[in-house]
């Protein structure tokens, strides 16, 4: 038997408290105050009888228990989620949520969804954006059925599993019209002078990057502005010299257009596996396997 003490209240916390590594930003997100949340969180190590969190640094990071604990937590309150939305709509649920990271944002998922809400009206689709370390912490907990981008690293791979579709690169891209698009024998020690816009250090692709500019002798960008956001790329290199380091996926649209160009370097070193990342003990509901294959067939496209 379950310990009857732990409640479920003190397992919604934990996971809050483990995704956001702060009892303050869990207690807010919760709507429950700061006080409560440590009780909380005191109550299920003592219920537990070990340590969840590493309090001796800034951020709380879990214990090696409390790290075992939150696989088992996690997949607990998906399942759980997955079946409520199935009895409360006979059987299937009627919304699946996606965490799609900007590359296929962009470039997959517009086509797949259009083909599977043709297919079945019906069933509603959810698109969630954000860095790959919030989406995977949603996707454990069920609150998004599945996650596509690149593959994050192995050490939180664990209790998930991933299905490769193809294979994409880091780019640079500039305006039309940038003056280093006109550089004859052009290396990548020539963007140096120039503002460069930088993956942030948790985006997958940022070690990608990292490596790449070391390997050319670039071991410090002069002037560098780190984002995730794809609006502001876009619109910024436009109007600007910057240099913008992105998936190409994100911008291939763009340069297809003409509105962005690519500089003439050899990036395949940044090469990395896309595909979906999902729950390895949860069996997909119909509609989350059918968007899939609608993902699949377009991806096919670009292997």
């Amino acid at each position: 038997m379950i310990d009857p003490r732990i409640k479920l209240r003190h397992i919604a916390c934990f996971l809050e408290v483990a995704r956001l590594r702060s009892v303050v930003n869990a207690a807010e997100a919760l709507n429950i105050s700061q006080p409560a949340a440590s009780k909380t969180i005191q109550e299920l190590e003592e219920f537990l009888g070990s340590t969840l969190f590493d309090r001796s640094r800034r951020k709380l990071f879990l214990t090696p228990f409390g790290e075992t604990f939150y696989r088992y937590a996690s997949t607990s309150i998906a399942a759980l989620r997955q079946g409520i939305d199935a009895a409360r709509s006979g059987g299937e649920a009627t919304t699946v949520k996606v965490g799609a990271l900007p590359t296929v944002s962009a470039r997959i998922l517009p086509e797949a969804v259009r083909t599977f809400t043709a297919d079945d009206p019906g069933v509603h689709t959810r698109i969630i954006t954000g860095p790959n370390n919030y989406l995977l912490s949603l996707l454990r907990t069920g609150d998004v059925d599945l996650v596509i981008g690149r593959m994050a690293e192995p050490d939180v791979m664990i209790g998930l599993a991933f299905e490769h579709l193809y294979s994409e690169r880091v780019v640079m891209v500039v305006r039309p019209d940038h003056p280093l698009l006109s550089v004859p024998d052009f290396n990548l020690g020539l963007i140096e002078p120039y503002q460069v816009l930088m993956p942030t250090p948790d985006a997958v692709i940022r070690h990608h990057v990292d490596r790449m500019l070391l390997a050319h002798g670039i071991s410090n960008i002069r002037d560098e502005v780190e984002t995730v956001s794809n609006a502001f790329g876009r619109s910024y290199v436009r109007q600007t010299d910057a240099i913008w380091i992105i998936s190409e996926g994100v911008v291939a649209k763009d340069v297809e257009e003409n509105q962005l160009a690519l500089l003439p370097i050899d990036t395949s070193e940044t090469t990395g596996p896309v595909g979906f990342t999902t729950r390895a003990d949860t069996i997909p509901t119909l509609a989350a396997t059918a968007l899939m294959q609608a993902i699949r067939n377009v991806a096919a496209g670009f292997r």
